[in-house]
C-alpha cells in the first residue's frame, strides 16, 4: 500500500488550502461531516435498515461536498463574510425627528 501525502499551501500571510478548499471552508465542511455522523446514528437508532442510512448519508454528503466547493469557488477567502455583511446594510436610514441634529456627540443637548 502506497503512502499518500497531502499537502497543506500555509504560507507567510496566506490562508490555508487544503484540496481547493480555502480558509473557513474546510471547517464548514468539517462540521458538515460531523453532522452527518448524528445523523446517520440518529436514522440508525430511529430503526432505518443501514443500507438505506448509507444512502440517505451518503446522498447528503456528496451534496454538502459540491455546495462547499461551489461555495469556496464563488466567494473566496473573504467573499462569503462580505456578501452577508453587504445583505445587512440598510437601503435607506429615515429619521422622523430633528432631535438627532440637536444633541452632542455624547447625547446631551447643545447650548446655543
Amino acid at each position: 500500500m502506497a503512502n499518500i501525502v497531502y499537502t497543506i499551501n500555509k504560507g507567510i500571510n496566506a490562508p490555508i488550502e487544503f484540496k481547493g478548499l480555502k480558509a473557513q471552508y474546510i471547517w464548514y465542511l468539517g462540521g458538515g461531516i460531523v453532522v452527518l455522523m448524528i445523523l446517520f446514528s440518529v436514522l440508525y437508532f430511529i430503526g432505518i435498515p443501514s443500507l438505506g442510512c448509507v444512502g440517505i448519508v451518503g446522498a447528503a454528503g456528496s451534496g454538502l461536498v459540491i455546495k462547499i466547493y461551489a461555495m469556496s469557488k464563488k466567494y473566496g477567502e473573504h467573499g462569503l463574510m462580505k456578501a452577508l455583511a453587504r445583505k445587512q446594510v440598510p437601503n435607506a436610514v429615515r429619521i422622523n425627528s430633528r432631535k438627532v441634529f440637536l444633541m452632542d456627540v455624547d447625547g446631551k443637548k447643545r447650548r446655543k
